[in-house]
């Protein structure tokens, strides 16, 4: 082969090889420019996972079993059953009386085990909820604790409106309020207007506290406002604290409140009124009957309806358990046919308005479950429901200005709730 035609082959060689490098190099300029451009591996910030959280607790990496306490169930057999010892228990039980008394533990209560995960899945911790705002954390980790906690409640202010259509109660429940603002709702205007005899077509407004724990509704509570349109008559009542605690008055000031409470229970339904000449459902014969009746289900608190003395606490043929009470010179009542007496209640012990004295029941001469209450004036035994008591202290003169503004405040408040059926309003946060 000539020289010629060899530098020709090692010319285009040459040629080939800078066409198939030059791509490559590039690329790998590229890669470099990228390294260049690339932040310091040091200077990468990397996001820590945050733990897992429950009641306060870490649980990552634990087995969380939920139930609920079932009848006649207690901490032992809980705990026992997740490889916890007995002399563990005992400790647990012992340090836990001045935070929560574990005899207490109730059926139907949501309770909580953390547990490891091994193969018996050892407790530890055990967190019982007492109610949806108050819970308690059995430690069973390094050392055996026990520490009551709370969730945050927030409280929001709500108002709405109603239109009798047959009873408050069902009115109320159609609302989608509550049994306890029922109650609340009653006890204040107990003494202005009689709800067992309500007409269809009276209605009402209320502004009320709802409890919330995480946008749930927990409770009651201050009512704050009602108006109450009763045959064609208004009736108001306000919250005001004049420095003696929470009381409620209409526009003027006056007190809605009386020495002692309309009735013995919360609101529920009258079976039998006071009466001259009643057919007795179990002697068979017309009879007075000098009580009124209120029927409960049994177990259902009774409450004392003031201040007084207890004169009498014991079972008698035809009373069954009953209690009476001495509330000063002029008033005394009598609770009959209890289910039992409340523990401490006896001859001699003083008792406080609205305090458990008993449980409804059926004991003595009755058919069912009921209270029979039976009220004296002057020792002479009166309708408990048409006794005219005295009021409770007006707004005091030097609270009158601050009392005016609250009250002003409250109405516009009311003014500003229209009659809509099953309608929530929301008013305010606090």
């Amino acid at each position: 082969m000539s020289k010629k035609y060899l530098g020709l082959i090692i010319l285009a060689t040459i040629s080939l090889g800078f066409y198939f490098l030059i791509p490559v190099l590039n690329e790998s300029k590229s890669v470099e420019q990228e390294i260049a451009n690339a932040p310091d591996s040091t200077s990468v910030s990397i996001e820590p996972v945050e733990p897992k959280m429950l009641y306060g607790l870490v649980v990552d990496s634990m087995v969380v079993i939920e139930d609920k306490i079932k009848r006649n169930q207690n901490i032992s057999e809980i705990l026992s059953a997740h490889n916890v010892s007995s002399e563990a228990i005992f400790k647990l039980a012992s340090i836990s009386r001045d935070v929560f008394d574990v005899r207490k533990i109730a059926a139907n209560k949501k309770y909580t085990l953390i547990c490891d995960q091994d193969s018996l899945k050892t407790a530890k911790a055990l967190v019982y909820e007492h109610n949806p705002v108050e819970y308690v954390i059995f430690n069973l980790r390094d050392s055996i604790s026990v520490e009551k906690k709370q969730r945050e409640v927030q409280i929001v202010e709500k108002g709405i409106s109603g239109v009798i259509e047959s009873n408050l109660s069902i009115t109320m429940s159609e609302l989608g309020l509550s049994h306890q603002l029922t109650n609340d709702f009653v006890d204040v205007f107990a003494w202005q207007l009689d709800f067992f005899r309500l007409q269809k077509g009276d209605k009402f407004k209320v502004i009320y506290e709802d409890k919330l724990v995480n946008g749930e509704s927990v409770g009651i509570g201050n009512i704050k406002a009602i108006y109450f349109e009763h045959f064609g008559n208004d009736y108001y009542a306000f919250h005001f604290d004049q420095g003696s605690g929470v009381d409620y008055f209409d526009e003027k000031g006056q007190s809605l409140r009386k020495a002692l409470l309309k009735y013995p229970l919360e609101f529920t339904r009258i079976s039998s009124r006071y009466s001259g000449n009643r057919y007795h459902p179990v002697q068979k014969r017309w009879k007075a009957h000098r009580g009124t009746d209120f029927a409960a289900p049994k177990g259902t608190p009774i409450r004392s309806v003031g201040d007084g003395i207890v004169v009498a606490a014991e079972y008698k043929k035809y009373n069954g358990n009953y209690v009476k009470i001495k509330h000063n010179s002029t008033y005394t009542t009598q609770y009959l046919h209890m289910s039992k007496i409340a523990s401490g209640i006896k001859p001699g012990t003083r008792v406080r308005q609205n305090q458990t004295i008993g449980y409804v029941g059926s004991t003595g001469l009755a058919t069912g479950n009921h209270l029979c209450y039976r009220f004296w004036k002057n020792g002479v035994q009166i309708d408990a429901l048409e006794v005219d008591l005295p009021p409770s202290e007006p707004v005091k003169e030097d609270k009158m200005e601050a009392y005016v503004v609250q009250r002003d405040l409250l109405m516009d408040k009311l003014n500003q709730i229209e009659f809509k059926k099953k309608q929530q309003v929301l008013a305010s946060t606090k």
